[in-house]
């Protein structure tokens, strides 16, 4: 994990898994305000992806543009982290994906628009606005489902356990980042504590914490998901619209 290609690009692969799964959603959210909310952040994390992807093939030099770097990879080229290629399951996994994600971004958005880099200043400074909604959207439902009926609650706290081992890995260490992932892990926890708290749920004890998504090394459900994604551009390659 070495470089500002490899910063931007892990970034950059965060934020554009995290839109395809949220935009699985659409048609299929619990209410109609939900559909469009959720197809809004999508947008939001696909619009921060293009602009972090752009900046890495910049980067690599190699001549790749965001569209190379998102349809014409595979699996093992990827470098998103293992919590965005989480199936969604229920609705409950999704907002607890939505708030451990929102509540990395929002720090790691904000660090970087004050740091040494003008490109990545600048997609953080539009970025951070993006993720504070995206954090008080998610914090809501978790707050509604953790304090609703017996059912709800039962149901999100569960989804707080299952997703909760694949947090670690967005904290691992790299001094040599534009900004060290592991210096916005307390910020992370006290911000996710009092969402919970106030959801009436118990913060998941730490132990497994699966890793390797920073190295290629995916579960197997990336893989189905890229098949869906680059279907079309592969089927066609440099076809214009």
């Amino acid at each position: 994990m070495n470089g500002p290609f490899e910063f931007a690009l892990r970034l950059g692969d965060d934020a554009l898994i995290a839109a395809q799964r949220l935009a699985e959603w659409t048609t299929r959210a619990p209410e109609m305000e939900e559909d469009i909310a959720l197809a809004n952040i999508a947008l939001d994390q696909l619009g921060a992806a293009r602009l972090l992807l752009t900046y890495a093939g910049e980067l690599e030099g190699a001549g790749r543009d965001e569209d190379a770097l998102a349809y014409l990879r595979d699996d093992r080229e990827f470098r998103n982290c293992l919590l965005v290629e989480l199936p969604n399951d229920d609705f409950a996994v999704t907002m607890a994906k939505l708030l451990f994600l929102s509540a990395y971004q929002l720090p790691l958005y904000t660090a970087l628009a004050e740091c040494a880099d003008e490109r990545l200043t600048a997609i953080g400074s539009k970025a951070r606005k993006e993720s504070a909604y995206h954090l008080d959207h998610a914090s809501l439902w978790v707050k509604r489902l953790g304090d609703g009926t017996e059912e709800s609650h039962r149901r999100m706290q569960a989804a707080a356990d299952q997703v909760w081992p694949y947090v670690a890995e967005l904290f691992t260490p790299d001094p040599g980042a534009p900004v060290d992932p592991a210096t916005l892990r307390a910020e992370f926890d006290a911000t996710v504590t009092a969402v919970l708290t106030e959801a009436t749920l118990a913060r998941p004890e730490s132990g497994w914490a699966p890793a390797g998504g920073r190295d290629g090394l995916h579960t197997e459900h990336l893989s189905y998901l890229l098949a869906e994604m680059q279907v079309l551009h592969r089927a066609h390659p440099g076809a214009k619209w």
